[in-house]
């Protein structure tokens, strides 16, 4: 068998292709687990140096916080808004992620911009 073509003739296949798309699933699913996890690995640095050079006190519910809105952006983002893959993702139930995303007021897409706005002009 060679890539994605086979005869149909051969004794197998289905059987053969059947595991070629299985294993490319698999494969799929496996980069896309490495990046979350490279994401993550980066959150977790970004908020290392943050704490490291900051000579404040730190309130740990409010870098929980941060950091689970943070999460909560990036999952979003990789699933183009879609709360529902998201949750799956971040593996909480949809109820869950979508009351985090209004405790912490996040929005995405075209409705962020038009929310951003306001917020600069009242900084002004």
């Amino acid at each position: 068998m060679n890539g994605l073509t086979w005869k149909a003739e051969d004794p197998g296949a289905s059987r053969q292709a059947a595991n070629l798309l299985r294993d490319e699933a698999f494969e799929s699913r496996l980069s896309s687990l490495r990046d979350v996890a490279v994401e993550l690995l980066n959150a977790v640095d970004y908020l290392k140096q943050t704490t490291s050079t900051n000579d404040q006190r730190l309130n740990l519910d409010d870098e929980v916080k941060k950091f689970e809105a943070d999460l909560i952006r990036v999952a979003l983002v990789r699933t183009g808004g879609n709360q529902a893959r998201a949750a799956r993702l971040l593996g909480v139930k949809h109820t869950t992620l979508n009351a985090k995303i209004k405790r912490y007021q996040l929005l995405f897409g075209a409705d962020t911009r038009a929310n951003e706005q306001p917020a600069r002009e009242m900084a002004a």
